[in-house]
């Protein structure tokens, strides 16, 4: 085990198991210094959302009363989802003013904590049902996330006792009906159990934290219990014969987040079984269910077989929530620590690039009151912003929702996820501009300068500060869809670069040691797949160049509905044409020919559909004539 990473997981926090397990590892706070657009969009999340302090003090406010016994509400998820994202954010900003913030609204929050124990907004009549597990296990994740970053040592101690008194309440309402408590299956009305029993992760956060037994035995009890009270879902996962829409509950986003709980829980038991389900589950919705732009739920926010339903043109309904988006990303990040799978970044980088960033309001569009995400992301011709997802109203005629609660944290692990400590020297997952600090496993100080306007271009230049000469492991991610690729390591170039996997550089390192990558950035066709419900939708296509889906957008003055015909070369790749027009925000733009002669334009996915009406209709999939398939 080298010093840094030993470092990285501290004692008595919840990642001190990661050391037995763990392949890739985060980076201290601070690590990261970037520029370019994904910093402004972290950044502008800051601004706008984080920083807001009578957000946060609207949102603890909810826990002064008894407020969501009214209609079996989730108001009690928000602060915790929040925080978790603030803390992801701080970790890469380093803002003390957010801070500032973090810490005081911690404090509100510790002064609304009942005699019970109780982080809660359901009266004790009503406790347990609707969604008041789940809103439970957001204060815990929340106060463990704000722990991470904690610079008081005293508040750190109450925050941990606090959380420990909530903990212990549930522990003795929660458990065998045998013992006279609630099942924890049925301590909801909604989804099986499901979202109850997503409290797992930070049941197990906490035994890492405090060693305490009973938070293990409380966790073991959970996965026994399946995760639903119609089946058990981890040992579905386990034996790997269903996809995960083929479950008795299919309700994405909390399925998902009961197996990050269950990761959480191999990493301190070792029990081999966990970690297969785990990884069986991931593979499983990618072979399932994830969509062009890292999504998934085609129908609401299910798995539904998405990859199959994407082009689905009967369906009108919303699709594809950011709470799952996130929740994915997540997912894919903590089996990417795990196993060190470098697809798992690839679509982790899709999903940022693509649904993730396209969900931000980052024109401030106020007519679904200016919330700082979208919560559904289209694919066909649609507008943005039908929606507000998990909405529900707070006092003084305000509301919020689900998905612009989550958001941020999805902003957050963009840095967090890009750059990463591997116990024989960094992986780089995600090829962003700016400076990277870390150390070597020896403990040395080491830069990593990045230089590119990837994915502009695939032209990424890396240039490596070292205080003295020392042998370690630069992993390179080389993703899946780059199919012609170069490293050069001081004008030399190097071979055996292979797609869909980290291009390991093992040397003795000295300092401005320079690595020049170029990857495979010609367009491409993906076509829908056949499905028996709805013949129309195998006609369609979408461009992808990258990890960016083109989009066509209303504001060109284009029909984006209309049928296409896109001119491929003799390889099938599509000479896309750089242009200028868009006279709005955009990352990239390009003119697509057509066999006929004729044109059209697109723009990455992300800056598409973003006035939120029929100015901008969008669509990602793009219908085609029946004889062109």
């Amino acid at each position: 085990m080298s010093k840094y990473i030993s470092e990285l997981c501290g004692k008595a926090t919840a990642y001190e198991y990661r050391t037995e397990t763990d392949t890739l590892f985060q980076l201290p706070q601070g690590a990261f210094e970037f520029n370019g657009y994904l910093d402004k969009s972290i950044r502008f999340i800051e601004q706008i959302q984080l920083l807001d302090i009578d957000l946060w003090k609207l949102f603890v406010n909810q826990f002064r009363s008894n407020v969501d016994d009214q209609d079996r509400g989730w108001r009690c998820e928000y602060w915790g989802k929040m925080m978790r994202g603030a803390c992801f954010t701080y970790e890469y900003t380093q803002n003390a003013a957010l801070y500032d913030i973090l810490e005081d609204t911690v404090r509100d929050l510790l002064t609304t904590q009942d005699k019970l124990g109780r982080f809660c907004t359901y009266s004790l009549d009503m406790e347990f049902t609707g969604w008041d597990m789940w809103g439970r296990k957001y204060i815990m994740l929340g106060l463990q996330y704000f722990c991470d970053i904690c610079k008081d040592n005293n508040l750190k101690s109450e925050v941990i006792n606090a959380m420990t008194a909530h903990a212990d309440y549930i522990i003795d309402k929660i458990g065998e009906k045998n013992e006279g408590k609630i099942l924890i299956t049925e301590a909801t009305n909604d989804w099986q159990g499901l979202n109850s029993s997503s409290i797992l992760e930070p049941f197990v956060r906490l035994y890492s934290i405090t060693k305490d037994k009973k938070y293990l035995d409380f966790s073991t009890y959970i996965i026994n219990q399946g995760g639903i009270s119609g089946g058990n879902i981890f040992e579905l996962a386990y034996e790997g014969k269903l996809y995960p829409f083929e479950y008795p509950v299919t309700k994405a986003y909390e399925m998902m987040s009961c197996f990050e709980g269950l990761l959480e829980y191999y990493r301190i038991t070792k029990i081999k079984k966990y970690k297969i389900a785990a990884q069986n589950f991931v593979r499983l919705i990618i072979e399932s269910d994830i969509t062009i732009i890292g999504c998934s739920g085609c129908t609401h926010e299910l798995f539904d077989n998405s990859l199959l339903r994407q082009a689905n043109t009967k369906y009108e309904g919303i699709v594809q929530e950011t709470c799952v988006t996130v929740t994915w990303m997540k997912l894919c990040y903590q089996v990417l620590c795990l196993n060190g799978d470098s697809k798992l970044a690839d679509y982790i980088e899709l999903s940022i690039y693509n649904a993730l960033l396209g969900s931000i309001n980052s024109e401030n569009i106020k007519n679904n009151g200016g919330l700082p995400f979208d919560s559904y992301s289209p694919l066909l011709p649609q507008i943005r912003g039908r929606q507000i997802g998990g909405l529900k109203k707070m006092e003084n005629d305000t509301f919020y929702g689900c998905c612009a609660a989550i958001g941020s944290a999805g902003t957050g692990l963009t840095a967090l996820s890009s750059v990463m400590a591997a116990r024989k020297g960094l992986t780089v997952n995600l090829y962003i501009n700016g400076t990277i600090s870390a150390k070597t496993p020896s403990g040395s100080d080491l830069k990593l300068i990045i230089s590119t306007d990837y994915p502009v271009s695939g032209l990424i230049n890396i240039e490596v500060e070292i205080e003295k000469y020392e042998e370690f492991t630069l992993n390179l991610r080389i993703p899946e869809w780059s199919c012609e690729n170069t490293i050069e390591l001081n004008d030399i170039k190097l071979n055996n670069v292979t797609k869909g996997e980290y291009f390991s550089i093992n040397k003795i390192w000295k300092k401005s040691d320079k690595i020049t990558i170029n990857l495979d950035m010609r367009a491409r066709l993906l076509h829908a797949l056949k499905y028996k419900e709805d013949p129309e939708a195998e006609y369609h296509i979408a461009l992808k160049r990258g990890p960016i889906i083109l989009a066509r957008d209303a504001r060109f003055g284009e029909n984006v509905s209309e049928t296409v015909d896109i001119k491929t070369d003799s390889d099938g790749y599509v000479n896309l044409i750089k242009s200028d027009d868009f006279k709005y925000n955009k990352v990239m733009e390009f003119i697509v020919p057509e066999y006929s002669g004729k044109s059209f334009h697109v723009i990455d996915y992300s800056s598409a559909g973003k006035t939120m009406n029929e100015n901008s209709k969008m669509a990602a999939w793009l219908p085609i004539s029946k004889n062109n398939i």
